[in-house]
C-alpha cells in the first residue's frame, strides 16, 4: 500500500470525518474539531495541517505550529495521530519528515514536540529521526 503525505488545504466532509475518527484515538478529553475549527486551522499562516493517506484514505495527521519570538522562528509538532489500523507502515515517520522539511523551508531554528513516555514506539521514532530528549520540565496552566 502506498502512503502519501500532504498539507490539507481544503476542508470537506472527508477531512471532518477523518478527524472524527482520529481524535478519539489521540485524546479522550478533546472533542473532534468541527468543519469550522478545521477551516480556521487550515487558513492560518502559522500552522500546517499534514495528513497521510494509505491507498487514498486519510489515516493520520500532524499539526506543525510556528511562532516567532525574539530569538527566532520556532516550531512545534502537535497532535500527531496515526489510526490504529495503519500503525507500523512508516506513516508517522513520513508525516514527521514532511513537517521537518516544511519547518526547515520556512527557516525555523528548531522543532520541538512532547510525547508521553508510555508511547514507546513514538518515542523510538522521534529519536531515530534525530530529535533529542531535552532535560527540561514541561508545565501547563489550564483555564
Amino acid at each position: 500500500s502506498q502512503v502519501a503525505v500532504e498539507v490539507a488545504t481544503v476542508v470537506d466532509d472527508e477531512l471532518v470525518a477523518a478527524f472524527a475518527h482520529l481524535i478519539p484515538q489521540l485524546s479522550q478529553s478533546s472533542p473532534p474539531p468541527t468543519a469550522a475549527d478545521l477551516t480556521a486551522l487550515v487558513a492560518r499562516d502559522d500552522t500546517a495541517l499534514f495528513i497521510a493517506r494509505v491507498d487514498g484514505v486519510i489515516v493520520a495527521s500532524l499539526t506543525l505550529a510556528f511562532y516567532r519570538i525574539p530569538t527566532g522562528l520556532k516550531a512545534w509538532i502537535e497532535d500527531v495521530v496515526v489510526d490504529d489500523a495503519a500503525r507500523g507502515r512508516g506513516v508517522g515517520r513520513l508525516l514527521n519528515e514532511a513537517a521537518l522539511a516544511e519547518a526547515r523551508r520556512r527557516g525555523a531554528k528548531d522543532v520541538s514536540l512532547t510525547s508521553r513516555p508510555v508511547r514507546e514506539a513514538a518515542n523510538r521514532l522521534y529519536l531515530r529521526l534525530g530529535f533529542e530528549a531535552r532535560n527540561t520540565n514541561v508545565y501547563r496552566y489550564k483555564f
